[in-house]
């Protein structure tokens, strides 16, 4: 007889590897980490942050696989700049220049491609960056999927901050920008072809202009991370874990809509591990959270911002979440692929 327990180390790739959780941290741990160890990746941050002739810059890079294309608000071409100008405005950066690569599978229709170049047009506008430089590639026929984007990009850290997972203290507040679960459910109900009763939208959105308000305040932000694979608890536990701090949050607090909850609990799903695309956390001290809520209300995408809860010194690297009924219990990363290819 013998356990069912997942293999820790796999011997091959698959999907899970893909997904956010414990997989993808593995590949990390045991094969990237080890042969690009430096300073600024062991920052463990959505992108790294250098120093160029006296100017702090923001440096990122993502992949976009997600299937369908297109899918309600938004498309992987509005994704892969989102996702981009996301990862940079983490880092307390003001996104400025972005690349984009394109491997094309051949038979894509043309008309798709321009489809999905506008909408990375108009989103770059809307996020103040400009795409400066790309590439493109064409597989054969069966080996593409249609089409991949790549993104890379820039931005200028105009402050003193230092915004990281080791900037957060014990007694920190921990924020949350807006719902969540919204863009994996959007791709899962398209992609299955569901249909509810009230449609489910992506909530693709670039987060530069709440990132810039927060500052422009001068809140001592500690740490912001944007909730993509994995979502909020994914999330939560990286930053606990890069902290070596306890963070607990209260389910109560985590807002969730209805439609949302229902599609979840009708698939299997948790919304805490649902990918989001226009969310993030914000780690603060607590005294300021009142104030940074209200800035959120008037500058985040989704408009419900939550004070979810807050730092504690242990149990060192673990996320806990209060249940409705008040009960503990800890919250890890997945072990598989909850809902593959959503970015």
């Amino acid at each position: 007889m013998s356990c069912p327990v997942p293999l820790a180390h796999k011997t091959e790739i698959t999907v899970g590897h893909g997904g956010g959780g414990r997989l993808t941290q593995d590949l990390i741990e045991r094969i990237f980490r080890p042969a690009f160890a430096n300073a600024e990746l062991e920052a463990e941050h959505d992108g790294a942050v250098v120093t160029a002739g006296g100017a702090r810059l923001a440096f990122t890079t993502d992949s976009h696989v997600v299937s369908p294309l297109f899918f309600p608000g938004g498309d992987i071409g509005t994704l892969a700049v989102n996702g981009t100008v996301n990862d940079l405005a983490m880092c307390g950066a003001r996104p400025r220049w972005l690349s984009a690569g394109f491997i094309l599978e051949e038979g894509l229709s043309v008309a798709t491609l321009q489809r999905v170049v506008e909408s990375m047009s108009r989103a770059a506008a809307a996020a103040g960056v400009a795409i400066v430089t790309g590439d493109t590639k064409v597989v054969e026929r069966g080996k593409g999927d249609g089409l991949y984007v790549t993104t890379a990009g820039v931005g200028v850290i105009e402050h003193g901050l230092t915004i990281s997972p080791a900037s957060v203290r014990a007694g920190d507040a921990v924020i949350i920008s807006g719902d969540v679960g919204r863009h994996g459910m959007a791709i899962m109900a398209t992609r299955e072809g569901l249909a509810f009763e009230s449609a489910i939208e992506s909530d693709c959105a670039p987060l530069t202009a709440a990132v810039q308000a927060l500052l422009a305040e001068g809140l001592e932000i500690h740490c912001l991370r944007d909730l993509t694979r994995g979502g909020l608890a994914t999330s939560l536990v990286e930053i606990a874990e890069a902290a070596k701090l306890c963070i607990g949050i209260d389910e109560t607090k985590v807002p969730v809509t209805e439609i949302v909850r229902g599609a979840c609990e009708l698939l299997g799903l948790e919304p805490l591990y649902v990918a989001n695309e226009g969310r993030c956390v914000v780690v603060l001290p607590a005294a300021q959270a009142e104030a940074a809520l209200e800035i959120l209300r008037r500058t985040a995408p989704g408009g419900a911002p939550a004070l979810i809860g807050h730092v504690r010194a242990a149990p060192a690297g673990l996320v806990t979440l209060k249940s409705v009924i008040g009960a503990e219990r800890i919250l890890d990363r997945l072990s598989g692929e909850q809902l593959p290819r959503i970015c």
